[in-house]
């Protein structure tokens, strides 16, 4: 039987890795909040001007957007549940 867990020591360079990968989750957190406002933006002017194709549109972008937003703060614990889930195989 093989064990083999994570090495954060390994290869040189993990720790500015790490550091990069927490600033993109963290821009990804801002570009979906824009988003959010930008959409929510989008449908109000939809329905407040009678146009239904331009106020569906702001709704999908307010579902992407949360759902962007969703993803960026849960992908280190979906990470870690599926790297769970692989252990078990």
């Amino acid at each position: 039987m093989i064990d083999i867990d994570p090495n954060s020591n390994g290869l040189p360079g993990i720790e500015q890795l790490r550091t990069i990968v927490g600033a993109v989750m963290t821009v990804g957190l801002i570009l979906a909040v824009l988003a959010l406002i930008v959409s929510a933006i989008v449908w109000a002017y939809g329905s407040n001007s009678s146009n239904p194709h331009l106020a569906g549109r702001g709704k999908i972008g307010v579902l992407i957007s949360c759902g962007a937003a969703v993803i960026c703060g849960a992908a280190v614990t979906l990470i870690n549940f599926f790297w769970g889930v692989g252990q078990q195989v």
